[in-house]
């Protein structure tokens, strides 16, 4: 990978960019809340059935053919799709909400790698994140693992704030995710629309019932 490319890839991947993903827990809050997330074992098992068989994976293979498309009509029917997937209205909110700071961001900051994004609406994240890194020229594969990477990141840092595990027992975790990181991002960069799908009910639905959770740190 090119210097700059590289460069770009951190800047967008990391916790200090402005797309409000540590405001996000993924239905998290309400999995610990519940007792179904209580110790860095269960952390790290919830976070393996995500990547392998929940949004982290079907944000990969987004991410992907939004890296590929090239133009405005091919974006915007793939953001409709992403955007229709959401299980849950927090869930649209998520998605929604960081795909529109993280435009927002690449406009001000990088214009030249501004792809052909809709004009209105609502635009999912995977979408605006993966259709920048392909006109930034960032490798197809490198930003499908920073992408998956980010993913479970943002909901160990989520799961420290919580009290679920201390800082050391979280970055324990977050190491135990490699291979399936690493697995999912090369499954996605060759993966279609066909393959997309999941199946990590508890996360769903955990997603559902934090709508109505009494107390809240966080917004999904």
């Amino acid at each position: 990978m090119a210097d700059e490319a590289l460069l770009r890839l951190l800047s967008w991947t990391s916790p200090s960019f402005p797309v409000g993903a540590f405001t996000y827990s993924h239905g998290l809050e309400t999995a610990a809340d519940e007792g179904r997330i209580a110790d860095a074992a269960t952390l790290a098992d919830w976070l393996d059935g995500l990547l392998r068989h929940g949004a982290a994976r079907n944000d990969g293979i987004l991410a992907a053919a939004a890296w590929q498309a090239r133009e405005a009509v091919a974006l915007a029917s793939l953001n409709d799709l992403a955007l229709a997937l959401c299980p849950s209205r927090e869930r649209h909110l998520e998605s929604a909400g960081q795909g529109k700071a993280f435009a927002a961001a690449i406009r001000a900051a990088w214009p030249e790698a501004v792809p052909a994004w809709p004009a209105s609406g609502d635009l999912a994240y995977p979408v605006a994140y993966g259709s920048a890194c392909g006109r930034a020229g960032i490798p197809l594969g490198a930003a499908l693992e920073a992408l998956a990477h980010g993913f479970v990141a943002n909901l160990v840092s989520a799961a420290i704030r919580l009290g679920v595990v201390g800082q050391t027992g979280g970055l324990r975790v977050l190491a135990g995710t490699v291979p399936a990181v690493r697995e999912i991002a090369a499954f996605a960069a060759t993966a279609t629309l066909d393959d997309l799908g999941g199946a990590a009910q508890q996360s769903d639905v955990a997603a559902l019932r934090h709508e109505t959770l009494y107390s809240r740190l966080f917004r999904s």
